[in-house]
């Protein structure tokens, strides 16, 4: 097994405008025309935010939306093989990604959260998505519990035992 090679360098920013140009230049030359390309969606990245020193956001696309992965401000990763999988915790559970590279090695992880796009979405919808799919991926998990799982009983609550 090769040694990895630690070549690929943070972004200070989120590399939102590399993003965009580098998509916007691949809908045009290769995407534009075929079945599921949808007219009417724009490339966008945004939601960016910084979580564990990493920038993770989405990225729309006439085609897709995923969730992705960037090193952040003086963070360096090993150069991976594209398509390499790799599991990520989020404060939303474990979310699997997998490596992508676009023209000038830029690697990120890229995880697919629609594709195709649904036929009914909205540009405007699918803007909106962007900014959520990535507010949903680093929020808590919500459990839920229903009353009857909690024991409230007099004997329970003067012992400082509510069981949930």
């Amino acid at each position: 097994m090769s040694e990895l090679s630690w070549d690929i360098v943070g972004y200070d920013e989120p590399p939102v405008e590399l993003l965009e140009t580098r998509f916007s230049e691949i809908a045009e030359k290769e995407m534009k025309g075929l079945p599921f390309y949808r007219e009417g969606i724009p490339v966008k990245a945004g939601g960016f935010r910084l979580f564990e020193n990493q920038w993770i956001g989405s990225i729309l696309t006439p085609w897709m939306l995923e969730l992705v992965v960037f090193p952040g401000p003086s963070q360096e990763w090993p150069h991976r093989q594209v398509g390499d999988r790799i599991g990520l915790e989020l404060p939303c559970g474990q979310i699997k990604f997998v490596v992508g590279e676009l023209a000038g090695g830029m690697q990120y992880l890229a995880c697919s959260l629609m594709s195709p796009l649904d036929r009914h979405l909205t540009g405007e919808h699918a803007v909106e998505l962007v900014e959520n799919s990535v507010k949903m991926a680093l929020s808590l998990p919500v459990q839920t519990q229903s009353v009857a799982e909690v024991d409230l009983s007099r004997r329970s609550l003067f012992r400082g035992q509510l069981r949930s």
